[in-house]
This record gives structure tokens, C-alpha cells and sequence, in this order.
């Protein structure tokens, strides 16, 4: 059988169901087991609800069973895998697996699909970050943005000992049957406090250190390699672009503004993009040009200054190139199908 979940919610039901667990509360959280089959071991839910689990697993698996899921809300996991290796396809990438180790990971509006196999075993802990705490993370410390430290989608290996340290005492107040929900959202404030600690005035951390960044070659045995400071500048360049598109700031005010040289910009923005700047600025007015043509009665010449361009004739060159006909010819084309359609 196949499930599909839409959060993590559902995802943790389907699973616990295909295990045969039921619920059994007790003082400071819920023990989930298989009472006619004990021996498959058991899993341990503690949880502010709405706002962060803290998961422990030792169990087996039945049988086969497998989970679709698309969790569209940011999500922060971190933990350890003590047992057991898990299979799981992302969309549009190929199939990765989740080996014993530490881990952490930023989900983004990831979907995909996970695999379990009869008689594979797991062991591990998991504290799961749901957007709500995040935000109320940024509302009592606006000077740290935690989510700033990690790459969306990419799961690190490595956590900072520190943070290592504090899930090993949860795991400890767990077997001693003492982890009560103070001790539950201090050990998860001493997580984020031992994360920030990690990073330095020039945007490293232990996690962008287990980054390749990646490199272009501008010239004949020459690479730009790019580092953590870099990667974060770009980022910036693309937001405010996307904010500034009209009248976009030139490459050198940009690259002054960002300390990021005018080389490594352009080119930075072309790896990570995979678009040029100019491209990526003249796409978004054209797309705005389009929605005016159709939704508005202004003029080419007044759409044309609207999305940045001074002379009309520059604007219709381009918009030609770019959808193969004349701004009025588009809009003719767009309105006569808007009156088919309806």
C-alpha cells in the first residue's frame, strides 16, 4: 500500500500505522508500540504540538510499505541515525538513502517517496522544526536568522558537538523517563544557541563548511571557486533584482553594494541561476509587459517606460525576440483567446 501525505502529521500516522502502533500516553509523552507484536520495538513522541517533535525510534519493520509525501511548508530536521539505512526519491533527483549518522536538513516544498523494507531495523532520534517556532524564533531573537545557516534540500552530516551533546542528554532523560517539556524546549533553544555559535563574521559555519560551493572557469586555466560569503551575496543580488527589475542597479553599484567583485557577481549569478543577469532582469519586464498588454488599455509607449525601457522601439525589439510577435499583435492574440475560452 501506498500512502500520500501532505505533512508531516499525516506522514508519522501512516507510518505508525503500517507498524501496527498504537498509543499509549504516558506522563511526559506518548509511547507508540505494536501490542501484539512488542518485540518490533517502540517509538517515543514528545511534542509542543504545531511547534516542534522530538522523536525516538527502535523498531523493526513487518513488511514493505512505502510513503508519498510533499510537505510544502519549511521544515528544520535534525538528529541522529543510530540503525538502519532508508531508501527515499525526491522529485526530479535520483534516489538517495539515509545512512547511520548525524543529520540535519532545511525541507522546502519537497516531494517525494520513501521506502521501508521487511526486516530492517532503526534506531535514531529526530527533532523535527515546524514553521510556527521558527517565527516565533525570529519575533524573540530578531538578530538571529537561523535559517540563513543552511542550503534548502541539502542534508549535512556533521553537527556541531555541542549539539550533539544536548541530544544525547535528551536521549538519556528519555531512557530515565524524565525529559518533561521545560527540559524538551531548552535542550531545542540550546540546539539553535550551539548552531549560531557556530558561524563567523564572514558567513561560514559549521554547516556551510560541508558545502562545495561550486567554481566557473573564466579563463584559460583559471577558476573563480565560491565560498559561503559569495553564495549569500548572490542570493542578494537575485532578491533585489527581482525587487529592482525596472530600473535594476548596474553591475558595479550592485557588486559595491554586496563587496562582491563585478566578475564573480556576473559569473556567480550565471552558476547559481543558470540565467544571466541581464537575461534574468529582461525576462521578469517582459513578463510584466505581457500582463499589462492583457489585463490593462495603456499604450505600448506607456507599457514600455512602466517596465524600465525609454525608447519604445527598444522595448518592441525585445519584446519580439522574446515572444515572436508585436506587443499589439499579443495583445489581439491574448484578448481574441480570453473571448474563446469563456
Amino acid at each position: 500500500m501506498i500512502h500520500k501525505t501532505t505533512t508531516p502529521h499525516q506522514f508519522r500516522n501512516a507510518m505508525l500505522k503500517e507498524l501496527g502502533f498504537q498509543a499509549f500516553p504516558k506522563h511526559y509523552y506518548i509511547h507508540y508500540e505494536n501490542p501484539e507484536s512488542p518485540e518490533n520495538g517502540s517509538y517515543h513522541l514528545y511534542q509542543r504540538e504545531g511547534y516542534y517533535d522530538w522523536g525516538i525510534a527502535d523498531y523493526t519493520i513487518n513488511h514493505a510499505f512505502s510513503i508519498q509525501f510533499h510537505n510544502p511548508d519549511p521544515l528544520l530536521r535534525l538528529g541522529v541515525v543510530y540503525d538502519g539505512t532508508t531508501k527515499f526519491k525526491l522529485e526530479n533527483e535520483p534516489v538517495s538513502s539515509f545512512h547511520p549518522s548525524a543529520f540535519l536538513v532545511l525541507e522546502q516544498d519537497i516531494r517525494g517517496r520513501q521506502v521501508w523494507k521487511k526486516g530492517q531495523h532503526f534506531k535514531g532520534a529526530e527533532l523535527t522544526i515546524y514553521p510556527a517556532f521558527l517565527e516565533e524564533l525570529n519575533h524573540r531573537f530578531p538578530n538571529y536568522a537561523i535559517l540563513d545557516y543552511f542550503l534548502p534540500n541539502h542534508t549535512y552530516h556533521y553537527l556541531p558537538a555541542d549539539v550533539l551533546s544536548v541530544i544525547q542528554r535528551m536521549l538519556y532523560l528519555d531512557q530515565t523517563d524524565s525529559l518533561n517539556a521545560l527540559h524538551l524546549e531548552a535542550t531545542i533553544l540550546e540546539c539553535m544557541g550551539a548552531i549560531i555559535e557556530s558561524g563567523n563574521s564572514k558567513g561560514a559555519n559549521a554547516f556551510s563548511d560541508q558545502v562545495d560551493f561550486g567554481s566557473v572557469e573564466v579563463g584559460r586555466n583559471r577558476r573563480i571557486r565560491f565560498c559561503a560569503e559569495d553564495y549569500h551575496a548572490i542570493q542578494k543580488a537575485h532578491t533585489i533584482l527581482t525587487e529592482q527589475f525596472v530600473h535594476p542597479p548596474t553591475i558595479d553599484a550592485l557588486s559595491q553594494k554586496l563587496l562582491l567583485s563585478p566578475q564573480k557577481l556576473k559569473s556567480g549569478f550565471a552558476y547559481y541561476y543558470h540565467i544571466t543577469i541581464g537575461e534574468y532582469t529582461a525576462a521578469l519586464r517582459m513578463d510584466l509587459a505581457a500582463t499589462l498588454l492583457c489585463t490593462t488599455e495603456k499604450s505600448v509607449d506607456e507599457i514600455a517606460r512602466e517596465v524600465g525601457y525609454q525608447y519604445s522601439a527598444n522595448f518592441i525589439r525585445k519584446f519580439q525576440a522574446v515572444y515572436h510577435c508585436t506587443p499589439l499583435k499579443y495583445r489581439m492574440r491574448e484578448k481574441k483567446s480570453g473571448k474563446t475560452n469563456s
